[in-house]
């Protein structure tokens, strides 16, 4: 689960992490009050940024420098309401429904910090480099040597020396060396102990005064940790994520949209990848990448089917159910029922595996609707494609 800057911000800085003071806002009224609080502690100049969730924002128009309270009104009211377009959101945009106002900094340095899971290595790592301010992507293939990498042990958990060494990589030295140190240590206790899959400043700033401060902030959490953090689970911001994975996700099902035209309903995030890759393979594009969970049941299969049909692409649909947890019997009367209440106007191939296989191709075959069958994987895969007209010998 994503969080916006001024959440992320907020959650930081409860773990000790030093942040660029600001408020939010989701009026032009709130934008002012904002900055005459910050006015009344000493800023004169502002920023005016917008809260979606993506990268890229300056460049979209979604950051603004303001010079008075009046130009925070002004930039405020150019900000709020508007469909900011970026390389992460796509050309559809996403509507900004807050601000977020600070006091300008006087940069001296720009720096990069991160915190993230090394899937490679089953650590923690810390990354940090001199060039902040421009995606790490980016210096990560042009200039690789400038990232410095620090992995934790998990039984350990992060040493000074590891923070200490990090915050000399990145040149600091004397009082900002020490500031740089703590900001380290308190971003990754604050990575650890909220579950999340990612942390990131960028910038992190060495202001002409001679502090270390967060300007910019991006953190996610891991969704399958967020029973143990009721609080941060209130952070969820459901405009912007897509609407068919909220409406999912309300049934328990994990939905993802793609850019084909095979609706894929599974279960299980393995079989889900298998049937994807079986589906290109056949010369087909999967629509969709929708996991019902072990369970399979009427419900889930009918809410499923509802969502999937949504997409305007999807003209066909691959149910690829292995039955371990729950009988295959039980699935296609689940099957079958969601599809006499779904209307579906579409070719729809269901391959049952496991337990009580048999039976459960039988009530389909045997259901007097539109369903055909497969055993092989293969064979539901090239059948969808024929339906199609896209399969590899077609």
């Amino acid at each position: 689960m994503k969080l916006h800057e001024y959440q992320a911000k907020d959650v930081i800085e409860k773990y000790g992490v030093a942040v660029q003071p600001g408020w939010v806002a989701r009026t032009v009224d709130e934008a002012v009050a904002a900055a005459e609080k910050l006015a009344e502690a000493g800023n004169d100049k502002f920023v005016v940024k917008a809260q979606i969730h993506a990268g890229g924002r300056g460049k979209g128009g979604g950051v603004k420098l303001a010079t008075s309270i009046e130009d925070v009104r002004e930039k405020a009211e150019a900000i709020l309401g508007m469909n900011l377009v970026t390389h992460q959101t796509g050309p559809e945009g996403q509507l900004v429904r807050a601000v977020l106002v600070t006091g300008a900094v006087d940069i001296a340095k720009e720096y990069y910090v991160g915190v993230t899971l090394d899937r490679t290595t089953n650590q923690d790592v810390i990354m940090v480099s001199t060039e902040g301010g421009v995606e790490i992507e980016t210096v990560a293939e042009e200039t690789p040597h400038l990232i410095h990498k620090a992995w934790i042990e998990p039984g350990i958990g992060l040493q000074a020396y590891q923070a200490r060494e990090l915050a000399f990589a990145l040149g600091f030295e004397g009082e900002t060396f020490k500031q740089a140190t703590r900001f380290i240590t308190a971003l990754y206790r604050a990575y650890q102990e909220t579950d999340a899959s990612l942390a990131e400043i960028n910038p992190l700033v060495l202001t002409e005064q001679g502090d270390v401060v967060a300007i910019d902030a991006k953190f996610s959490l891991d969704s399958n940790a967020l029973f143990r953090h009721k609080d941060l689970l209130e952070l969820r911001d459901i405009h912007e994520e897509a609407p068919l994975e909220v409406e999912a996700s309300e049934h328990g099902l994990n939905y993802i949209k793609l850019d084909g035209n095979v609706g894929c309903m599974v279960n299980g995030a393995g079989l889900a990848m298998a049937t994807m890759d079986i589906i290109k393979i056949a010369g087909g594009e999967p629509a969709n990448f929708l996991d019902v969970g072990g369970g399979a049941s009427a419900e889930t299969v009918e809410a499923g089917f509802r969502i999937i049909l949504k997409d305007p692409n999807v003209k066909a649909i691959l149910v690829n159910i292995f039955g371990g947890i729950v009988r295959c019997d039980r699935v296609a009367n689940g099957v079958v029922e969601a599809a006499k209440n779904v209307d579906i106007d579409v070719p729809l191939i269901v391959r049952l595996q496991g337990t009580n296989a048999e039976e459960g191709q039988a009530i389909l075959e045997q259901s007097g609707l539109k369903i055909e069958t497969a055993i092989l994987l293969k064979e539901a895969a090239e059948k969808v494609t024929s339906a199609l007209g896209t399969g590899a010998a077609a």
